[in-house]
């Protein structure tokens, strides 16, 4: 063994845990402090606790609540997104074709999907609404996310 490079070893080194335990060992450190030992550790005693030393339990809690908090505001997004009270303005269709929807009172997108239950033809009825606003209005629609109904599906000649 080389002389002068290895650390003082202390064969009365003292360990002292959080809990209160002390007991001596042999380390190159003169005293030990430890969160948890035999005495207290949930595998020895039995117990059911969460040893947290870091955080890292509360650190876990707020990741999952943040999580839990972007779920419900995304829903909450998503609702609103194809809310039927949305205004005709935010389909984006044209002057003309928003300005004969609102000759003929319709201001919602839940009174577009009220016409489109009827069929294409009641929405074709409209003065001044033809088939490329109507084939518009269906592709803004989808792109909000609005479940069109199946007679909005079948095409009319």
């Amino acid at each position: 063994m080389k002389q002068g490079i290895h650390p003082t070893y202390y064969a009365d080194a003292q360990v002292i845990c959080a809990c209160g335990n002390t007991w001596t060992t042999g380390s190159t450190i003169k005293t030990i402090h430890t969160d948890v030992c035999s005495k207290c550790h949930p595998f020895y005693t039995g117990e059911q606790r969460i040893v947290d030393t870091e955080g890292q339990v509360d650190r876990f809690y707020k990741k999952l609540q943040a999580r839990q908090q972007y779920l419900e505001d995304k829903e909450a997004r998503d609702t609103a997104r194809t809310s039927p009270d949305r205004p005709i303005t935010d389909l984006d269709l044209g002057k003309r074709a928003t300005e004969a929807l609102a000759k003929a009172e319709i201001t919602t997108v839940g009174q577009i999907m009220d016409l489109l239950v009827k069929g294409e033809a009641a929405v074709l009825a409209i003065e001044g609404f033809g088939r490329k606003s109507l084939s518009d209005m269906k592709k803004r629609l989808r792109g909000f996310g609005y479940e069109l109904p199946e007679a909005a599906e079948e095409i009319v000649v």
